[in-house]
């Protein structure tokens, strides 16, 4: 059974108390080395494609750790450049895909990103798997969890709307309270998965055949 939204984003901020100015932190180094590579003339928008999937693997794996109140640090942010070829040929697939959903419509690309929405976050869980494979158990685990995963962001937009009053200052906190919070959904959804994965088959009786008595009709032949 899956959690409520507002169960989860109350998670995401027990788990963010006493680590605030640790998370604000590194998600600004985050965004502002995400801003400095656009900035570049020429080549910023090509090395923010090449650089874009391990810096959403390091984002994963940072705020995984926070929301499993495990000791998170601002190094974990370019830990996905390890996996630099696995990370690209993911973020790749994903553009590409989703992409070739919105040619068709605005809604079917909006669809398709929220299926793949889990991928970074399996492939900072998972050291065997490749970029396909992630992407393919991301659409699974997203599956009938969908519409819960967009409610969930629609839940930030008067935060957004707030921070904007504070001259965008708000969103400093704003955004490790999304990020976080995004990473409990995908702990809530994992654990869905994985108990449908392990759930024992339920084992079907086959009836058997019983030889019926004989009639008398059938005695005298």
């Amino acid at each position: 059974m899956s959690t409520a939204n507002t169960v989860l984003m109350q998670q995401a901020r027990e788990s963010l108390a006493g680590k605030w100015g640790q998370a604000i932190g590194a998600l600004l180094v985050y965004m502002l080395v995400m801003v400095a590579i656009q900035l570049i003339p020429f080549a910023g928008a090509i090395i923010g494609l090449l650089i874009g999937g391990p810096m959403a693997i390091g984002l994963a794996t940072y705020t995984l750790a926070l929301a499993r109140n495990q000791d998170a640090n601002i190094n974990q942010l370019f830990e996905g450049f390890n996996k630099f070829g696995l990370a690209l040929a993911a973020y790749f697939l994903m553009v590409v895909f989703i992409i070739l959903w919105m040619l068709l419509l605005i809604i079917p690309g909006i669809i398709a990103a929220l299926s793949y929405s889990m991928t970074f976050y399996i492939i900072a869980d998972d050291e065997s798997i490749d970029a396909m494979e992630a992407i393919d158990k991301s659409k699974a685990m997203m599956d009938g969890y969908k519409w819960k995963y967009f409610c969930l962001g629609l839940r930030f937009i008067g935060w957004a709307l707030l921070c904007v009053l504070t001259f965008g200052i708000g969103f400093l906190w704003l955004m490790p309270y999304i990020q976080v919070t995004n990473a409990k959904f995908y702990e809530d959804v994992k654990a869905n998965y994985l108990s449908q994965q392990t759930a024992p088959v339920a084992e079907v009786e086959i009836p058997v055949a019983v030889a019926e008595e004989p009639t008398a009709s059938e005695e005298e032949a």
